[in-house]
């Protein structure tokens, strides 16, 4: 099937099912076997070198063992490059285990060296800052990505939108001021439909599949789409280290692709009505959504990306009127006890409202420093808008924010 005049609403119902009408079916089918019989240990050597080496099984010795390759991941894969317009995606058991394959594809005997933009996802800051992977990372600024290459850089790694200010980074600017490094997006908030930094000259996109992708909260996963060079090297890292995804996970994240663009839509209009609300209500500092004036000075929504998206944050203020401190932490606290209708959890992407508290979850593993200069406050609440009704959230929000900033007095 040809994509090339398919809008991604067609894509994501379509992409990957090339082969049912061969098999006789309507639905994908869920392959579950760890191990494949051969006809031939030739053709099976032939086929084990093939993966190995990065490519597919061939068609003669087929899959050999799931480890390899299974039937079910590589139609999800098949499915999600379509989105992401890469020649191919390779599928992990998680968005941590897809950046660590990502890092060690890109590490060789002299190039080790890391150039990461902050603020950008915690444990990938920790990750990178540990050592633990054997390379060295320069944080610094979008500004200072140029001074900050060296002989040694393999990789520059980004964010967009940025997790959890939801400021935007030009993926443009960053490869150019990369040169010959290549560069690897984290692009989890804004999904493929929203954007494809691939076209905008990124080696590397990386999704958090357990997120939107997947979009019912019952799935880990994650996945990383590039050319074709890069996507042998990645299955490589995969067959060594074993973080494949489980088929039962590659089964529903292509079910969950059909209606991506549905939920992605619907919740960045939810998202951007609460945005709006959230910047005129008392008791609420600073309120991060690429809508709002001054969000997206460079005006990246539009070029970049196709809109604001469904995540927003907003700094809760305690009782002094401060966004940062113990008062507005024990406000936050209150908020978050109080909902309702939201749920307060972490993660993001699901059908139903999520809300989380940075500073104390998702971003504490990264330093106090880079939390810190990144604008994550005490207060600082982030919000994954679902599918709920703008209005019933709104109400939900609203008397949230009044009861914990009351207890937060109190206290």
């Amino acid at each position: 099937m040809s994509d090339d005049r398919l809008h991604a609403d067609s894509l994501a119902v379509h992409a990957g099912r090339d082969d049912l009408r061969r098999l006789g079916v309507h639905a994908p089918p869920l392959d579950l076997s760890t191990t494949y019989p051969f006809e031939s240990l030739d053709d099976a050597v032939g086929s084990l070198d093939a993966m190995m080496a990065g490519d597919g099984p061939t068609e003669a010795g087929g899959p050999i063992y799931s480890r390899l390759h299974n039937p079910t991941v590589a139609r999800f894969e098949a499915g999600l490059a379509a989105l992401e317009g890469a020649e191919a995606s390779v599928a992990f058991a998680s968005g941590m285990a897809a950046l660590a394959a990502a890092f060690l594809a890109a590490r060789t005997e002299r190039q080790s060296h890391v150039v990461g933009v902050r603020p950008i996802y915690g444990t990938t800051d920790k990750l990178l800052s540990s050592g633990l992977l054997g390379m060295s990372v320069t944080w610094t600024d979008e500004a200072g990505v140029a001074d900050a290459i060296r002989d040694d850089t393999c990789l520059v790694v980004i964010e967009t939108p940025v997790n959890p200010t939801l400021d935007l980074v030009d993926v443009a600017g960053v490869v150019a001021a990369a040169g010959d490094v290549p560069v690897l997006v984290d692009a989890t908030f804004g999904t493929p439909v929203l954007q494809q930094p691939l076209r905008q000259g990124a080696a590397l996109v990386m999704q958090s599949a357990t997120k939107f992708i997947g979009g019912h909260g019952d799935v880990l996963a994650g996945a990383v789409s590039s050319d074709a060079e890069w996507a042998g090297r990645l299955r490589t890292v995969r067959i060594l280290t074993g973080g494949v995804l489980h088929p039962f996970a590659a089964y529903h994240l292509h079910r969950g692709l059909a209606t991506l663009p549905l939920r992605v839509r619907r919740a960045e209009t939810t998202a951007t009505t609460l945005a709006e609300r959230l910047a005129a209500q008392a008791g609420v500092g600073a309120v991060y959504h690429p809508s709002l004036p001054g969000r997206d000075p460079r005006g990246l929504v539009g070029t970049q990306m196709s809109g604001p998206g469904p995540m927003l944050s907003f700094e809760v203020l305690g009782p002094d009127g401060e966004p940062d401190g113990p008062g507005a932490f024990r406000a936050a606290d209150g908020f978050l006890r109080s909902l309702r209708l939201a749920t307060p959890a972490v993660s993001l992407g699901s059908t139903d409202t999520l809300a989380q508290h940075p500073a104390g979850l998702t971003q504490r593993a990264s330093t106090g420093d880079a939390r810190s200069k990144g604008g994550i406050t005490t207060g600082l609440v982030r919000v994954s808008v679902g599918l709920e009704d703008a209005d019933d959230l709104w109400r939900d929000l609203a008397r949230a924010l009044e009861t914990g900033r009351a207890e937060a007095g109190r206290s």
